[in-house]
């Protein structure tokens, strides 16, 4: 939508073909809350017409009734947390990093792995089969994907994961895609630490600012970034609808 002059985007959207949009509120101070669902009118109307099998929808929880009543289903709440992201690139720890792609692991064993660090998981939006998440990689972080996906691992065990990467339509908001710790080395802090290391990483590929959001039942990961000094920001909620 055009503002004072100026073209804001309201949404962010990533689309899958005919399989899937996910859609997410970006929300903006001066904006009232109904210019947000007129442009989203428009753009579900769209889907709709696309005929595309389902979309995902971040959206700040007062417009909940709203989107009920337009056959939605509430999936649950999320909270995200930021951080500004100041200074150069510092190495604190002496675990090995290695990128997917500098590694010996096949991508069958990193997906292996990406599943088993997302096994046990407090967040209830779980949207894909592994197979799925190893084929949107590459449709959103680009073709060098493997370069932003990063393994942790001391002795030759690999002990969690991190996929860091820019938000699509930004120049400098930092995201991780994923983090996570293999299940038999959790309740050790390495969670802290992996995602520590990962908010420095995201310095490295220009990221000024850091955005993280989980479930808002998920205790252990909101303990993780408020000890990594982020702050929280927002509360929204997941919503879906299926096109049939």
């Amino acid at each position: 939508m055009v503002w004072g002059n100026q073209q804001v985007n309201l949404f962010n959207l990533i689309k899958k073909e005919q399989e899937y949009w996910l859609v997410d509120q970006l929300k903006v101070s001066h904006i009232p809350n109904i210019d947000y669902l007129v442009e989203f009118d428009q753009l579900l109307t769209e889907w709709k017409e696309q005929k595309v099998a389902y979309l995902s929808l971040l959206m700040d929880e007062e417009n909940e009734d709203w989107l009920l009543k337009r056959r939605f289903k509430k999936v649950s709440s999320i909270v995200e947390y930021t951080k500004v992201l100041e200074g150069p690139y510092k190495n604190i720890s002496n675990f090995q990093v290695d990128t997917l792609s500098s590694s010996q692991v096949t991508d069958s064993d990193f997906a292996l792995l990406y599943d088993a660090c997302r096994s046990g998981s407090a967040n209830k939006n779980k949207l894909f089969t592994i197979s799925q998440v190893m084929e949107s990689l590459e449709h959103e972080l680009g073709a060098n994907w493997r370069d932003q996906c990063f393994i942790f691992s001391q002795q030759g065990l690999n002990y969690g994961i991190s996929i860091p990467h820019i938000e699509e339509g930004t120049t400098d908001e930092g995201r991780m895609f994923y983090f996570g710790v293999v299940p038999e080395q959790r309740k050790k802090g390495y969670g802290t630490l992996f995602h520590a290391i990962s908010i420095e990483l995201l310095k490295t590929i220009g990221a000024k600012i850091y955005v993280g959001s989980t479930d808002t039942v998920n205790a252990p990961m909101r303990r993780i970034f408020e000890a990594n000094g982020c702050i929280l920001r927002d509360i929204k909620g997941i919503y879906r609808i299926d096109n049939n």
